[in-house]
């Protein structure tokens, strides 16, 4: 105990060692920008900025401008940026210069290895070009039928759901059942990405019947946001320790007698990055052995084809397959490639899910754009019921209709509202870069200086931090205007008349996906976002023609109608508010019921 307390503080006086002497080294370079005034001694802005904030992180842009100074932890100086070109500057013209943060790639690349997120430079480059035809359009309309076998899947739960709730309340005349749909969003996105990107059949919408892996890849993303405390120490540790030091390290802040929660909770991230680590190599070399053979990869854990003749069309399939036809300069390594899965699951699980929730709770908001929505899909699920049309093979087990990859993508107000909640709510608020020299980052619309004179250029030094701020650049009223920050489906319908949303008097974000910052830019931008708007598009289109959801409206034993709060914690979070909720555990009750004919 006495030795494991003793590394402990030498560790942990030597990664303030580390902040002192960074602390030194800003002060010399200090940021000559506007910004709020310092909150705390030691957290400065951090906790009004970073901990359930959405509205502070609005506020600070729409008073201070598209770049702030905020006051990080002890004294550090960060840039908050929002502006469009300094956006364009930082993520595409000069990304070499604005790299991720340390503690940000070293953390990756120990829970993922050697995927897209924890590499840099050439090495990442080498992997994008490998991954970029992997989400390629033909491909995706290849994986939309897995997608829409387990959109229906949902369906059907919910709808049973209702059913079973109405006989157990002996209430089958109530006109709506209140039910928690978060945990059946989840398990849906988990299957949507194990089946889509491995080819493994988790079933986890199948109750009871979810493993060990599937286990851990839902419980990975909240156990790595427990345990955000030990990121500022882990490269210190890299660069200083040896790869035997780094274990034992590991080893006793893992030791089981040490009674601390922080403790617990980073001894079951380790023990879910082991079972992640061990299932992923498993499916990786049955990915392999069935190239060696020449066969389609099968659906792992899967004993026959239940996917309509989709197996081997699986994104992991289709990556080991180009890998091993790409000349010896292209090819990714196996570490490389195993990082990829690990990196596109843990990437597409815990943003669609909350992208899905928050779809699902706006049209529950507004009644009357879901009655509209529902409207337009089922018009154009009408096609499939034309006579002497054979549209057979796009029926599911029920005989509902499936629309076609090109209907689905293209129907005017689904891509609407997709959109729009996708601006509005982005999955990952913030994102956070530094330096590699000294820079300048020039600005669309100025701001003021620290002494209060008018700036459109500020000039940081080398390792100096900034912080992207998604979240305010898709409410930034001077490019989207006004009425930024109100969720209005309709302002994407205009685009057909010549209005292009996003793009104000030839000022607009350098984002990949509809001018928003959503989905980021340049060579770190998103890679997997048409599989995350084909899945959206996909669930809604699927749920809404049987299901009308609805806030909760009915008061609890105790008197109380449930209240939902989204909670900005990394990711945005459903919870409920007190006294119905406890305003921590994530819940998003809706009240359900099944269409009227």
């Amino acid at each position: 105990m006495a030795l494991t307390q003793l590394i402990g503080y030498s560790v942990l006086t030597f990664a303030v060692w580390k902040l002192v002497r960074r602390h030194a080294s800003r002060k010399a370079n200090a940021l000559d920008v506007a910004g709020p005034e310092k909150e705390h001694w030691w957290k400065g802005n951090m906790e009004s900025m970073f901990v359930d904030s959405f509205q502070r992180c609005l506020d600070v842009s729409a008073d201070f401008g598209g770049a702030v100074r905020i006051h990080a932890l002890f004294g550090e100086e960060w840039l908050y940026v929002s502006d469009p070109r300094a956006l364009h500057h930082i993520l595409v013209k000069e990304q070499h210069i604005f790299e991720e943060n340390d503690s940000f790639l070293f953390c990756n690349k120990l829970i993922f290895g050697d995927g897209l997120i924890s590499t840099l430079g050439e090495q990442h480059r080498k992997q994008r070009k490998m991954l970029n035809p992997v989400f390629s359009t033909a491909n995706m309309r290849e994986l939309l039928p897995v997608i829409q076998t387990i959109s229906h899947q949902l369906k059907s739960i919910l709808v049973s759901n209702l059913s079973s709730r109405s006989e157990d309340d002996h209430a089958r005349c109530r006109e709506s059942v209140e039910l928690d749909v978060l945990p059946w969003l989840s398990r849906s996105s988990l299957d949507c990405i194990c089946e889509g990107v491995l080819g493994y059949h988790s079933a986890a919408l199948e109750t009871g019947n979810e493993d060990e892996y599937t286990n851990a890849l839902r419980m990975l993303g909240p156990f790595i946001a427990k345990t955000l405390i030990f990121r500022p120490i882990i490269p210190i540790v890299m660069r200083n320790c040896s790869l035997y030091w780094r274990k034992k390290i590991l080893d006793w802040l893992t030791i089981s007698w040490l009674p601390m929660q922080i403790m617990r909770d980073l001894r079951e991230l380790r023990h879910i990055v082991e079972i992640m680590d061990s299932a992923s190599r498993a499916i990786f070399q049955e990915k392999k052995a069935a190239l060696q053979l020449q066969l389609p990869s099968p659906p792992i854990s899967q004993p026959y084809d239940t996917l309509g003749g989709t197996a081997g069309k699986d994104m992991m399939s289709i990556m080991v397959r180009a890998n091993a036809s790409s000349s010896e300069a292209d090819r990714l390594s196996d570490t490389e490639l195993l990082g990829q899965m690990n990196v596109m699951i843990f990437a597409g699980l815990e943003t669609t899910t909350a992208a899905v929730a928050r779809a699902l709770y706006m049209l529950a908001k507004h009644p009357h754009i879901q009655e509209q929505l529902r409207i337009e899909i089922r018009g154009a699920m009408a096609a499939y019921q034309v006579p002497g049309l054979d549209h057979s093979h796009a029926k599911d087990e029920s005989a509902s209709a499936r629309l076609s990859y090109d209907v689905l993508m293209n129907l005017p107000l689904l891509n609407a509202v997709v959109r729009e909640t996708l601006r509005l709510y982005p999955s990952l608020p913030v994102l956070t870069r530094r330096t590699t020299e000294s820079a300048s980052v020039p600005l669309q619309f100025p701001v003021r200086s620290a002494s209060g004179e008018e700036i459109d250029v500020i000039h940081v030094a080398k390792n100096q931090r900034l912080v992207i701020s998604i979240l305010a650049a898709n409410h930034n009223q001077a490019v989207w205007g006004e009425d930024a920050s109100e969720w209005k489906p309709d302002r994407w319908l205009k685009s057909s008349q010549g209005v292009s949303p996003g793009d104000k008097d030839g000022v607009k974000y350098p984002g990949i996906y509809s001018s928003m910052m959503t989905f980021l830019a340049g060579n770190r931008s998103c890679i997997g976002f048409k599989f995350a708007e084909m899945e959206i598009k996909d669930v809604l289109a699927t749920l809404l023609p049987a299901i009308h959801f609805a806030l909760p409206s009915e008061p609890d034993d105790n008197g109380n109608v449930k209240e939902i709060h989204w909670k900005m914690t990394g990711f945005h979070i459903p919870v409920v508010k007190a006294p119905a909720g406890d305003g921590e555990t994530p819940h998003l009750p809706l009240s359900m019921r099944l269409v009227r004919e």
